[in-house]
């Protein structure tokens, strides 16, 4: 055996991503709503790339909860992808998910969590779950690579098929922490 293959398997933590574009075309998802996230940066060029999926660019987070709705009326399927700084913009719009029954899957990239380097982060980070579960949002997390796909895949069916919003929390340890100078 190679003694330097290690170094030239492909990183199993690095096609995350690619597995949640996938399930986003199974679960034939037409419209994707976002405002730009370095942690979603290489599902949303996948996205752009297809022509199939409408990728909508947010000024807000809670304004891709209205279009969502409207997307679901108008015979299509989508999904929110957000960083845990914007899900405390979408608090009031959740609201709107229950009264039509409307489903609502959310992809949320966490910040504030794990080697977090800015404490403005720190808050909202800490209390993304709690704001979604309060909300009456069904929240699942995942904090390893090899758990996103399946946690994904269980949060797009669930939207769906209870007519709920629903959210991935994809944690900091799977995205990596951001730095600014020195580690």
């Amino acid at each position: 055996m190679d003694p330097n293959a290690i170094d030239k398997a492909p990183d199993a933590a690095a096609d995350w991503p690619d597995q949640i574009y996938d399930l986003l075309k199974k679960h034939e998802i037409r419209q994707v709503a976002l405002v730009p996230d370095a942690g979603h940066s290489r599902l949303i060029r996948r996205c752009l790339a297809d022509n199939a999926i409408a990728v909508t660019t947010l000024t807000t987070e809670e304004e891709g909860l209205a279009l969502l709705q409207g997307a679901w009326l108008g015979g299509q399927k989508g999904v929110l992808l957000m960083q845990s700084s914007g899900v405390g913009n979408c608090i009031n719009m959740l609201s709107l998910s229950h009264i039509h029954r409307c489903p609502m899957p959310m992809l949320v990239t966490m910040r504030g969590d794990f080697g977090e380097f800015n404490p403005a982060q720190v808050p909202m980070g800490e209390a993304t779950q709690a704001v979604l579960e309060a909300m009456g949002t069904i929240v699942r997390r995942a904090d390893r690579p090899e758990d996103i796909a399946p946690t994904v895949d269980a949060t797009i069916r669930m939207a769906f098929n209870t007519f709920r919003p629903t959210a991935t929390l994809i944690g900091q340890r799977v995205i990596g922490a951001k730095t600014f100078g020195k580690d």
